[in-house]
């Protein structure tokens, strides 16, 4: 009786929004590993094309790019990028307080700051 060995992957950061809009909505595929030589790995991908990357590549750096297929794989899930918190208004109005020149700031910090504030003040009213 043969054991089961687990199931193992390669790991590609995927952003669903790509082409449609603000970046950031990450996800992580997995590309099913389906065979390991010396040389190479290879994996199956998308209705299960297959594909491979070079083994020492990988293994040495982690991360290897596949060209064939313009995708990035990883040995081990890749951390998620995160993407700041905007400011809220409260936060960058208190921030063009604090930038005021008669509060010690300098006319180009406060004029920067109210052009943030400006800025989220008129998104948020647009939405």
């Amino acid at each position: 009786m043969t054991e089961l060995q687990p199931t193992e992957y390669l790991y590609e950061l995927w952003d669903a929004n790509w082409d449609d809009g603000a970046l950031g909505k990450y996800e992580i595929l997995r590309h099913e590993i389906t065979k390991k030589t010396p040389k190479r790995i290879y994996f199956t991908y998308g209705n299960g094309r297959s594909g491979f990357v070079d083994r020492q590549k990988i293994e040495a750096d982690g991360v290897v790019y596949h060209g064939y297929t313009m995708r990035r794989l990883h040995l081990a899930p890749p951390e998620i990028p995160h993407q700041p918190k905007r400011a809220s208004l409260a936060e960058l109005k208190q921030a063009m307080a604090d930038a005021h020149p008669d509060r010690g700031g300098s006319d180009e910090a406060f004029i920067a700051a109210r052009a943030r504030y400006e800025q989220a003040r008129n998104r948020s009213t647009e939405g």
